[in-house]
């Protein structure tokens, strides 16, 4: 199932949320952090952080049925910008030691036209992160190796002003 998506991915705190805004800006539909909207609904319901994030398995597999979801309702002709694709749970399960099989199984056909890999920007601890520079650091890697892997085509994308991270990703969209 080919389609006219594109991922944003990068590890925590690489820039993807402000990209995905400023392409919004532009006119294109986009879907932002299915992990960081989730956070989000259940803080507003009193959750802290720790008691979201407790169960790692659990609240991957809470983000891959929302973003399967999601992708299920999005249209396959039109040029959407995604901001992680599903290939990132692989990345987040493998990166806490945990079985990522399952995922696999929904990576089977390649569904994105390509995946726009943001290069690390210097970390910052926010609310909904409960990872540490190493992690980022880790994610980083095995977020390209699960793409690559899955035989997708990777635009690198520098550490630059975010105009020029634009600039290279609208000139790489077929």
């Amino acid at each position: 199932m080919k389609t006219e998506w594109y991922v944003i991915t990068g590890a925590p705190s690489s820039g993807k949320t402000t990209l995905i805004n400023f392409l919004e800006k532009l006119g294109y539909q986009a879907v932002h952090e299915v992990a960081r909207v989730l956070i989000d609904e259940e803080i507003k319901k009193g959750k802290t952080l720790e008691d979201i994030r407790k169960n790692d398995v659990e609240f991957q597999g809470k983000i891959l049925k929302i973003k399967l979801e999601i992708e299920s309702k999005l249209p396959k002709n039109k040029i959407v910008f995604l901001d992680r694709g599903i290939p990132d749970n692989i990345a987040y399960l493998k990166a806490y030691g945990l079985d990522f099989k399952d995922v696999l199984k929904y990576c089977k056909e390649k569904t994105y036209r390509k995946i726009f890999l943001l290069e690390r920007l210097p970390f910052e601890k926010d609310y909904a992160r409960i990872e540490n520079e190493e992690i980022a650091e880790k994610l980083h890697f095995l977020i390209k190796e699960a793409y690559a892997n899955l035989g997708y085509e990777i635009v690198e994308i520098p550490a630059v002003k975010v105009e020029e991270r634009l600039k290279i990703i609208l000139a790489n969209i077929d």
